[in-house]
């Protein structure tokens, strides 16, 4: 059986035509004798909206929360309504809708009474987004001639009770993925689910972190020994840089697993961090995919990626950050000072970016948050503390950084007219990070991606559509 799993985003099921092209791509897998099962998000922005629903209700709006889920109910159904043609399939898929919204209003009154918007009833009601948008994809591909199949993404996707960012629990997905899914495929259907959401051992409803629907489709992927896991979005795959910011940013052809990881850890938003490691366990290659644009071969991730004669494969930004400086010029060096630290930020659930030390103070970078008074008043009781925000960490992906001479002058060089706050490069062979101003970001990944990729390696990057785009028109 030669089985992928397709995770599609939500800007490939964002509308009646979306999911057509969807249901064409997955069409064209069959064809070539592939067995898929399909991973769906929800449609665009509407995690976003169930989430503004939520708050409103928390917050006594029961009107305001009930207006949404009305905008939302009336998106949905419009949809349905364009999708089906069968005229009984498509009154029968808008009833299915219905049952389904009026479900979460019937929550949202209910958390309008209590009044307290806790992490569980927070999953409960972005789950509706995914149950929604698997079952409407469902439909539209039985409408299409394809033998699909729904299958509850909660019944395989077992996590611990971590509300809000649940952590699988790999050896029940290993047995349950087979158990649910092979019988469906060896009957020759195309199961359909939808990713993000998942459940605890009690069956209460959880999720796996925004952008958690990539995760699912690798964890389905290595749970099955699928023989390849496809990253289906709306760009052509990962690019050198942000093409908002570099109009000539190139596409990656193939990149490794631990590059992926890197670009996917520190901004680049093509991946969600987690996706690569269910892949790199069963080394099943993962690509990266282009809904509107499906000839297009996008990136291939793999664990072994061929020799680049570049220095770099990408340039990913973080935003949003904060430098946190601990100052205690006696303490430093003691035994367990550093212990000290990193327990402080443990218990808040902070993970630390980058560190920097000096012979008087330790330097890190945090997600800003609100979080942060609470975690420089438990520091203050160690050292001296101050934080920044505003700040911005970029990281420099490409093979063997470490082992190239005068790489790190010319990076620096290329952005020496701006003020580099922490650098980062010893612990790892691909990867430089430093951070800057959050205002000077795109200059400096402009700047940086003009010096670097001049003459990229055709090899491994799309050289070609560069010169296509950059060509003068007739």
């Amino acid at each position: 059986m030669n089985l992928v799993v397709m995770k599609f985003g939500g800007t490939s099921v964002e509308d009646a035509a979306a999911i057509g092209r969807t249901a064409a791509i997955v069409a064209g897998r069959v064809a070539q004798g592939k067995s898929p099962v399909v991973v769906v998000s929800a449609m665009a922005k509407v995690t976003d909206q169930l989430l503004r629903a939520a708050a409103a209700a928390s917050q006594s709006d029961r009107t305001g929360a009930l207006a949404i889920s009305s905008h939302l109910r009336a998106r949905h159904r419009d949809t349905a309504a364009e999708l089906i043609r069968n005229a009984q399939n498509r009154a029968a898929l808008v009833s299915l809708v219905d049952e389904k919204f009026d479900k979460l209003d019937e929550i949202l009154r209910g958390l309008s009474a209590i009044l307290e918007l806790t992490p569980r009833v927070s999953d409960l009601i972005v789950s509706f987004g995914e149950r929604v948008s698997s079952r409407m994809v469902t439909a539209a591909f039985r409408d299409r001639d394809i033998d699909a199949a729904h299958v509850d993404a909660r019944q395989i996707i077992v996590t611990d009770s971590q509300f809000q960012k649940a952590i699988p629990q790999d050896d029940m997905i290993e047995q349950r993925a087979p158990e649910k899914l092979l019988p469906l495929l060896r009957a020759g259907k195309t199961p359909v689910m939808g990713g993000f959401i998942a459940s605890n051992e009690a069956g209460l409803t959880t999720t796996l972190g925004r952008g958690g629907s990539d995760f699912t489709g690798a964890l389905v992927g290595g749970a099955l020994n699928a023989a390849a896991i496809e990253i289906w979005t709306d760009v052509d795959g990962i690019m050198t840089s942000d093409p908002r910011v570099c109009p000539d940013a190139l596409r990656v052809r193939v990149i490794s697993f631990e590059e992926a990881a890197e670009l996917a850890y520190f901004g680049a938003k093509v991946l969600h961090p987690a996706t690569i490691l269910p892949a790199v366990r069963k080394n099943i290659p993962v690509w990266v995919l282009n809904s509107r644009n499906p000839a297009c071969e996008g990136t291939r991730i793999i664990s072994l990626a061929p020799h680049c004669k570049s220095p770099f494969k990408s340039i990913a930004v973080k935003k949003k950050l904060s430098i946190i400086d601990v100052v205690a010029s006696r303490m430093l060096m003691t035994h367990g000072y550093l212990s000290q630290i990193f327990a402080i930020f443990d218990k808040h659930k902070c993970p630390v970016d980058m560190v920097s030390t000096s012979e008087v103070s330790v330097s890190l970078s945090v997600d800003s948050n609100n979080q942060l008074p609470a975690i420089a008043a438990d520091l203050e009781k160690l050292a001296d503390v101050k934080y920044e925000g505003k700040k911005a960490l970029v990281c420099m992906v490409g093979e063997d950084i470490r082992g190239q001479n005068g790489i790190a002058a010319q990076v620096f060089a290329a952005i020496r007219h701006i003020n580099v706050r922490m650098i980062s490069q010893g612990a790892s062979e691909i990867n430089m990070s430093f951070m800057i101003e959050e205002d000077d970001a795109d200059e400096a990944v402009r700047s940086l991606h003009a010096a670097f990729f001049r003459e990229p390696d055709p090899t491994v990057f799309d050289v070609e559509a560069r010169k296509q785009l950059l060509a003068p028109s007739s």
